[in-house]
């Protein structure tokens, strides 16, 4: 890359994030996919978008503590190294800045364009771990972190790795819809998109997927028990337009961890009791209850198991081809939660310790309401990085019981 161009990434950066990313509805992805499949007015639209997500996130970066940014690994994501340049948004962003003065018309730029963006989607399939092996480098080197800290490095994970699903999201679009193949098994697919995504059929090969991890490990796997109820057609199967891999992928986490605590909570047991599963489809609503009797975890470490930072998973090496996704960072359920906020929806956690837990994954039923949800950089985001610790406003519980004879003499 010239040194030239590197020497303007700080303007373009400043120029895109001055603008508003556009979210998209899922509606909006499928009209264009089938109706308007026009390959000239995508490419004009990701020339300009691709830059706004890109740009805003990355300014976002930077506010992050010097010495977690000082870490090797968050360095091969936010800064150019010639080392290493397939794992930089910097070289993305220029891949892309190249085509805004190119002719849409003309067939070549479109080809070469579809080809940049694939090349980018590799490129960027290594960012998750990438980023997680630094926030692990920055643990082992300093230690547990005050709140505030851990605060900014969640609140800015949960934006970038937003940020990153909605990138990849329009790329696999763009180059899913105009490289002219087609997936015969799945007629009413759109790109990534399902306009008819059958829910159970979903969750039944996330638990087959699951059910085959378990039994390498634990030579046995609970049975699932599922149940669906569409309240709006009791003889209908539950279909909704969405992402079957984004489903898939938020069952498939909640599958491992209720098979895992399920057989570590019935080691004394000679039976194993089932995961149960019920999907809902109402008006608004498509709802995902998945209940184990894994026994649970204590309520005051319930969010912990959506921080980053307090992860205590097997840590893999970067680059082991052999792992699942995500696999041994800790990261399932925060990414999942993520998966299912990106269009609106949420995943919620309720556990009762000493029994098991329940998790609910909320969708949106309805293509025009399930629209992206995506970071932008203002001064509202700014005012998350400069919070102060602060003396707070309750009691804080002290961890010595208080001798109530000396504390009244003292009065």
């Amino acid at each position: 890359m010239k040194g030239t161009a590197l020497a303007n990434v700080p303007k373009h950066i400043d120029h895109f994030s001055k603008f508003s990313p556009s979210p998209l509805s899922v509606k909006q992805f499928l009209d264009f996919g089938s109706t308007n499949a026009c390959e000239r007015t995508s490419f004009v639209f990701l020339r300009q978008e691709l830059p706004v997500r890109l740009s805003n996130i990355m300014k976002e970066i930077n506010l992050l503590p010097d010495r977690l940014l000082a870490m090797p690994y968050i360095q091969l994501v936010q800064t150019w190294s010639t080392k290493h340049p397939q794992n930089t948004y910097i070289q993305s962003l220029m891949e892309i800045l190249e085509f805004l003065d190119k002719n849409p018309d003309d067939q070549r730029v479109l080809e070469t364009f579809l080809e940049v963006l694939e090349a980018i989607r590799n490129r960027h399939n290594e960012v998750v771990p990438t980023m997680a092996q630094g926030v692990i480098e920055y643990k082992d080197a300093f230690g547990q972190q005050d709140a505030v800290t851990d605060h900014n490095i969640q609140y800015f994970l949960d934006r970038f790795y937003t940020s990153l699903i909605s990138i990849r999201m329009l790329i696999n679009q763009h180059t899913l819809v105009f490289n002219g193949n087609t997936n015969p098994a799945h007629p009413n697919t759109i790109g990534c998109i399902d306009s008819m995504c059958d829910v159970t059929e979903v969750a039944r090969d996330a638990y087959e997927s699951a059910k085959l991890l378990c039994e390498q490990y634990y030579l046995g796997a609970p049975e699932l028990e599922l149940r669906q109820m569409n309240a709006n057609s009791i003889r209908e199967p539950i279909q909704i337009s969405y992402i079957p891999s984004h489903l898939y992928h938020m069952l498939f986490e909640l599958f491992k961890n209720s098979m895992r605590a399920t057989i570590e909570n019935s080691e004394a047991s000679m039976t194993l009791p089932p995961i149960k599963v019920m999907v809902s489809l109402g008006g608004e609503d498509l709802s995902i209850k998945m209940s184990d009797s894994g026994g649970g975890v204590p309520f005051r470490k319930t969010e912990h198991l959506f921080s980053y930072m307090y992860s205590t998973a097997p840590r893999p090496s970067i680059g082991d081809k052999h792992r699942a996704p995500l696999a041994g960072f800790g990261y399932g359920l925060p990414i999942s939660r993520l998966y299912a906020r990106y269009f609106q929806g949420d995943l919620q956690l309720y556990s009762m310790e000493g029994y098991g837990t329940d998790t609910v994954i909320h969708l949106r039923a309805l293509s025009t309401d399930s629209v992206e949800r995506l970071p932008v950089f203002n001064k509202t985001a700014l005012r998350h990085y400069k919070l102060s610790l602060e003396a707070d406003d309750w009691c804080i519980p002290s961890k010595e019981p208080l001798d109530l004879a000396v504390y009244r003499a003292a009065k």
